[in-house]
């Protein structure tokens, strides 16, 4: 069956680069559902942390994404969140965003027969929708026709001074150099691995958020995807 991602907007880039801020007011302004990707490998990381299945063993893993029933629903408490992500029924939104689990979902996500089991969900999901997708691969693998692009980049210090402050503002603990180099190790493990790598897609517009204001950020990608739908005679 062939799908129509025209109104795709794909918003790819390593960890805290931006690409939740900026995808959560872009969907507001453009009326679209917001969809991070990521958060589906979290819960099952989450889940295979609990039941105790150890990150190097795919086949289990890619079994816990098959029966696993993970939700992602529009925000229900005014606490932050930019969604609710319920795994079989449980909210967890923020237990999927501790260092934990920050540590253990590059490994899990690594393996091709998890990546393969969530894909088509990811894919179906986007279908015909305006949606603004984030994630690590949602231009080169999950949406490659989507129809705009954009790779988020910053430096890593500033991604860590980032992530520390978000870790603070909920009260987790965490140093300076411990996020940086949790960050510095899931980056290598991203773009190394074999099965949809961390990297731009050709198409996308490279998005540099160092010392730029959200708001600028957001008009810019704003602009690209009106373009984008007028083009193709999609969305307003």
């Amino acid at each position: 069956m062939d799908l129509d991602h025209r109104q795709v907007i794909a918003v790819d880039g390593p960890g805290a680069a931006g690409k939740s801020t900026v995808a959560n007011i872009l969907a507001g302004r453009l009326g679209a559902m917001l969809f991070d990707t990521g958060a589906l490998y979290r819960a099952v990381t989450l889940a295979a942390v609990r039941r105790g299945i150890p990150g190097h063993d795919g086949e289990r893993l890619a079994a816990l994404a098959r029966t696993s029933r993970i939700e992602i629903r529009p925000a229900s408490v005014n606490d932050g969140r930019q969604v609710d992500v319920l795994l079989d029924g449980e909210d967890v939104t923020w237990a999927i965003r501790t260092p934990e689990i920050d540590g253990r979902v590059s490994e899990v996500s690594a393996h091709p027969q998890v990546r393969q089991e969530l894909l088509a969900v990811q894919r179906q999901i986007a279908d015909g929708a305006r949606v603004v997708m984030v994630g690590r691969d949602i231009g080169t693998v999950v949406a490659p026709m989507a129809g705009t692009k954009v790779f988020l980049v910053a430096s890593t210090e500033e991604r860590a001074r980032r992530r520390q402050r978000e870790l603070k503002g909920r009260g987790v603990e965490a140093t300076y150099e411990q996020v940086l180099a949790d960050l510095e190790a899931r980056d290598a493990v991203d773009s190394g691995r074999e099965t949809a790598p961390l990297a731009p897609a050709a198409d996308a517009v490279i998005v540099d958020t160092d010392d730029r204001s959200v708001d600028e950020i957001v008009t810019d990608i704003e602009n690209l995807a009106r373009a984008s739908w007028q083009a193709a005679g999609v969305g307003a």
